[in-house]
């Protein structure tokens, strides 16, 4: 089996080889946006409770994502290094281990939603049992096939830090399809199929999620250099599991807190009643277009990055970060444009009552204008993670998302902005972040290219 081309970018034109990379992880990112667009729009036809419910069970798949960060990020590092030094062995063992800690996070964390269920759910104050209800079914769902849930995007790590991205996107958009096709069938009832409401959403989601884990162990198995000789069984090395989970726990507790401030978030939002969860959600669905975006190009510099620094171009990798940060720029720009002036269209699309365009339109106005900060952000932490630099991001993210939640209980005081100082509160944070991290990076390449005296490529 030979190395497949597109993994080399330590040579060749780097805007060429970025776009090349980053376009099906972009495209992977809106894959696994789609899921949860596709999931509010259906769910959106039931009423603004269904996806309440749907969005508060939704916060536990969310909060997943920082376990499975552990073993993403060190995959994604560690193998993007090997690649760059030409060392498959090394990129073997960690692609083992990577999916070894995976599989074990996902069946304890999959067992803890289903066993505290109803205390998690109880947590959010939600005041209305029917929604309340509808909330906890969904959460079971998700928790058996949490699994399936985890395991996917491991895979797609690792074929990206690899250099190949294409072939996780073609994958993850079977799962899509899958999930579009199952989704009104299992909510409204079609043919022999009841309507299950809230309950088929979930079984949607994770049917799609099992048929995408299938096509990834057939397709790893076929052609994939990374799995010649694996063996899932094989005892891990725990000098392994400790340097990959020394790289992903700074992420994976970032986004575990950021999570769990966005719950603080919500239970704020719950003194205005159902309808503002419900907007909070779909207009957070909505922002993601960018979101997504940015973090396909932060996958797309953390593998560049990580390849570069195995072979010790760095020179590449100053200006490979500086092509992606213009590169997100004007998608930052075309976003806040996009939300600002397209506001309600875009929202009458996912929930079409009155009450809740209102209020959709202000939050993603709001939220429209720190879009471009945002993904100069998400960008920036993918180049310190190509560097294994994990910490400097989840500093920056962790302090100031944290303090979106004293801010939002001040903002949103009777005597100041109600609801909208909620929303405030998250987008003023996001622009703090984006300038104070892109400053972070520049100053670190900086004394790097100065102390090693670079020459210019």
């Amino acid at each position: 089996m030979i190395m497949i081309e597109n993994n080399k970018l330590t040579e060749g034109n780097i805007f060429k080889k970025l776009i090349i990379l980053a376009l099906p992880i972009m495209g992977t990112s809106f894959v696994q946006m789609a899921y949860n667009m596709i999931d509010m729009i259906w769910i959106g036809r039931i009423g603004s409770k269904a996806v309440a419910a749907v969005g508060t069970a939704g916060f536990f798949t969310w909060l997943a994502m920082a376990f499975i960060l552990i073993p993403k990020i060190g995959a994604e590092i560690f193998i993007s290094q090997s690649v760059g030094k030409k060392d498959i062995d090394s990129a073997k063992s960690y692609a083992r281990h990577a999916i070894q800690l995976n599989i074990f996070l996902a069946l304890v964390y999959g067992i803890l939603l289903i066993l505290f269920r109803k205390q998690l759910i109880g947590f959010f104050n939600l005041g209305n049992s029917e929604v309340i209800n509808m909330a906890i079914s969904y959460l079971v769902i998700v928790s058996i096939g949490m699994n399936f849930y985890f395991i996917n995007p491991i895979f797609t790590a690792i074929y990206n830090g690899y250099g190949n991205s294409k072939t996780p996107f073609m994958i993850n958009t079977v799962g899509l399809v899958v999930n579009m096709i199952f989704d009104p069938v299992l909510i409204f009832g079609m043919g022999p199929f009841p309507a299950l409401g809230v309950k088929g959403a979930a079984i949607a989601t994770v049917g799609a999620q099992l048929i995408v884990t299938l096509i990834f162990i057939v397709s790893v198995k076929r052609k994939m250099v990374l799995f010649e000789g694996f063996d899932l069984f094989q005892l891990p090395d725990m000098k392994k599991i400790k340097s990959i989970m020394k790289l992903g726990l700074p992420v994976a507790f970032n986004s575990g807190l950021f999570s769990i401030f966005a719950m603080f978030i919500a239970r704020i939002i719950a003194q205005w009643g159902p309808i503002p969860i419900a907007v909070q959600k779909v207009g957070s669905q909505i922002e993601a277009i960018s979101w997504m975006t940015a973090n396909g190009f932060s996958t797309a510099i953390g593998t560049f990055v990580g390849q570069n620094y195995g072979a010790k171009k760095w020179d590449r990798i100053y200006k490979g970060y500086f092509i992606s940060l213009g590169i997100v720029s004007v998608i930052g720009i075309g976003a806040t444009a996009l939300l600002v002036f397209g506001a309600k269209p875009i929202f009458s699309i996912f929930i079409p009552e009155k009450e809740a365009i209102k209020y959709g339109v202000v939050y993603l106005r709001i939220l429209g204008l720190s879009q471009l900060f945002m993904c100069l952000e998400i960008t920036t932490s993918g180049a310190f993670n190509g560097l294994g630099k994990t910490i400097p991001p989840s500093i920056v993210s962790i302090l100031f998302t944290g303090l979106r939640v004293p801010a939002a209980m001040i903002l949103s005081s009777s005597n100041l902005l109600g609801l909208e100082g909620v929303w405030w509160a998250i987008s003023i944070s996001s622009i703090v972040k984006g300038i104070i991290l892109v400053g972070w990076f520049t100053i670190l390449m900086r004394r790097m290219k100065k102390s090693l005296h670079l020459k210019s490529y």
